[in-house]
């Protein structure tokens, strides 16, 4: 009786377990779809010279180094968020305090990912920042659809 106990504990374990990667995969491996889609306007469908992909490639890599930064903070305000519910088990200054600067962090990277995006458009001529602009328009109000 005791070992059957024990097999459908452990059972309910390693489901536990595999729902949580599961979870954890969507979460945080989710491809990033609107800059992707935005990747995929510049580098294939908008004919960029030689000069506007060399451009804008540099561009990229330096966002690219920022935003791992930014998104390293993210994670590190994460966890004093955590620490902070954990030493308090409530809503109290150290929660208060934890998510304003998860919010700043937040904010930061939500500012440095449209100075990027401003600054690539800044390359394009003046028909193709006209389809770039569309294709930002559109991928900021696809939730509102």
């Amino acid at each position: 009786m005791a070992s059957r106990r024990l097999l459908i504990i452990g059972l309910i374990a390693f489901l536990a377990a595999v729902a949580g990667v599961f979870v954890g995969r969507i979460l945080v491996d989710a491809p990033r779809a609107n800059e992707t889609e935005l990747h995929a306007l510049l580098h294939r469908e908008l004919k960029l010279s030689a000069d506007q992909e060399k451009r804008i490639h540099l561009i990229e890599a330096r966002f690219a180094a920022r935003r791992d930064a930014l998104e390293l903070e993210m994670r590190a305000a994460n966890i004093r968020l955590a620490q902070a519910i954990d030493a308090e088990h409530g809503y109290g200054p150290q929660v208060t305090q934890a998510i304003d600067e998860t919010h700043e962090v937040m904010g930061d990277l939500q500012k440095e990912t449209l100075q990027h995006l401003f600054a690539m458009r800044g390359v394009l001529d003046r028909e193709q920042a006209a389809m770039f602009d569309k294709r930002v328009v559109k991928a900021l109000t696809a939730d509102a659809r």
